[in-house]
C-alpha cells in the first residue's frame, strides 16, 4: 500500500484514536446501516462508503490488527504478514535511524512486530548486551549505505523475512467479509444457512439474536496465504429484511400501536404482538400520543442469553368516518369539555 492509499480508519468511523471497543462498534453499526446498499439502491458512493466502513471496522475491532495499525500506520498489513515497513518495493526513508541499538536482526524484527525473544535470556525482548553499532545512511537515489548492508549480513534480507524464524508459521491469509440477509424470525431464533463462496459451499450456524450490523466470524474461510496455504477468516455482516411492525431502538425492540381517543382518555386493555405471540397490555388512563410502555423481557434475544425489552409506542388514532351516534356524542363531549390543551399558548411570545 502506498502512502497515498493510506486510510485513517478512525476518521472513517468518526471516532478518536482512544475510542473504546464499544464506541467503535456503535459507530460501525450506525454507519453500516446508513450506507448499506439495500438502504441506498444504485448509489455507488454509498456502496463505496459501506465497503470503507466495513474495512475500517475489520481492523479496529480486532485488538491485534488495531495494535499493528496504531504502530505501523499504512504499513500495518506488511507487518502482520511477515513483512516490514517498506517491504515489497515501497520507497521508505528510514532517515538516520540507528540500527545499532539492536544486537541482531532477530532482535530488531522481534521489537518491530512486538514479539518476544525469550530463547537467549528467558525475558521479553532478549539481550541488548555486547551490541555492534550499525548506522543506516541514506544516499541519493534511495541506495543503501554500507552500514545497513553490514546490519543485514549474515541474517538474510528483508524479502526473506517470512521464514526467518525456524518453527514459526507465516501469517494466515487475509480475512474477507460478506453480507448475509436474514428474516426477523431466523435472526431471532437462530438458523443454519448455506453460503456459496464460489469455490465451495459451507454450512454456517447463525446464533439467536443477530441484529443489523452484527458480525459472525467463520474461522478458516478467508483468503489463502501464499506462504503456507493457511486461510484467514470470513466475517458475515448481518442485515435484516424490512419488517412492517418491529424495528430496533438501541438494544430494545420497538413497535407502534394505535389506540382510540376514548381508550387514551379512559384507559384500556389491548392486545400487542411480541416475538412470542400476543400479550395483553394495560394502557393507563390519560396516556399521551408518543408515550411508550415497556414490556420487560419481551424483546430481542440477547447474544449472552436472556431477552431485552419491547417498547410499545402509543399513537392516538383519529377516526375519519364516524356514525351519526358517534358524532352526537363527540359533539356533546366538546360542548361540555372543560380541559383546554392549548391554554399555555397565551403565554408564548418571542
Amino acid at each position: 500500500m502506498a502512502a497515498t492509499d493510506f486510510k485513517d480508519y478512525y476518521a472513517v468511523l468518526g471516532v478518536s484514536k482512544t475510542a473504546s471497543a464499544d464506541e467503535i462498534k456503535k459507530s460501525f453499526r450506525r454507519l453500516a446501516r446508513k450506507y448499506h446498499p439495500d438502504m441506498n439502491p444504485g448509489d455507488k458512493q454509498a456502496e463505496a462508503r459501506f465497503k470503507e466502513v466495513n474495512e475500517a471496522y475489520e481492523v479496529l475491532s480486532d485488538p491485534e490488527k488495531r495494535k499493528k495499525y496504531d504502530q505501523f500506520g499504512q504499513y500495518w498489513k506488511q507487518a502482520g504478514q511477515g513483512g516490514y515497513p517498506g517491504a515489497g518495493g515501497a520507497n521508505v526513508d528510514f532517515g538516520n535511524f540507528d540500527f545499532g541499538q539492536y544486537g541482531s536482526f532477530d532482535e530488531f524484527i522481534n521489537e518491530l512486530l512486538g514479539r518476544f525473544n525469550t530463547a537467549a535470556t528467558g525475558t521479553p525482548g532478549g539481550s541488548r548486551g555486547n551490541r555492534r553499532t550499525y548506522t543506516y545512511r541514506s544516499t541519493p537515489g534511495g541506495a543503501t549505505g554500507a552500514g545497513f548492508n553490514d546490519f543485514t549480513s549474515g541474517f538474510g534480507g528483508f524479502n526473506d523475512f517470512a521464514g526467518y524464524e525456524s518453527g514459526k508459521t507465516a501469517a494466515a491469509g487475509a480475512d474477507r467479509e460478506a453480507t448475509i440477509t436474514l428474516s426477523w424470525s431466523d435472526a431471532f431464533r437462530g438458523t443454519q444457512k448455506r453460503i456459496n463462496l464460489g469455490s465451495e459451499v459451507i454450512e454456517v450456524r447463525i446464533p439467536p439474536g443477530a441484529k443489523p450490523g452484527s458480525r459472525i466470524r467463520v474461522r478458516g474461510k478467508g483468503q489463502v496465504s501464499q506462504y503456507n496455504q493457511q486461510r484467514g477468516d470470513l466475517y458475515l455482516i448481518v442485515d435484516l429484511k424490512p419488517h412492517g411492525f418491529f424495528q430496533f431502538e438501541g438494544d430494545n425492540l420497538l413497535c407502534e400501536v394505535p389506540v382510540m381517543p376514548d381508550e387514551a382518555v379512559l384507559g384500556a386493555t389491548i392486545e400487542v404482538p411480541t416475538p412470542d405471540g400476543k400479550v395483553s397490555v394495560n394502557v393507563p388512563a390519560g396516556i399521551r400520543s408518543g408515550q411508550s410502555l415497556r414490556l420487560r423481557g419481551k424483546g430481542w434475544t440477547q447474544p449472552k442469553g436472556g431477552r431485552g425489552d419491547q417498547l410499545v409506542r402509543i399513537v392516538i388514532a383519529t377516526p375519519k368516518d364516524i356514525t351519526a351516534v358517534e358524532r352526537e356524542y363527540y359533539e356533546k363531549i366538546r360542548a361540555s369539555r372543560h380541559f383546554d390543551p392549548r391554554s399555555y399558548l397565551s403565554q408564548v411570545s418571542l
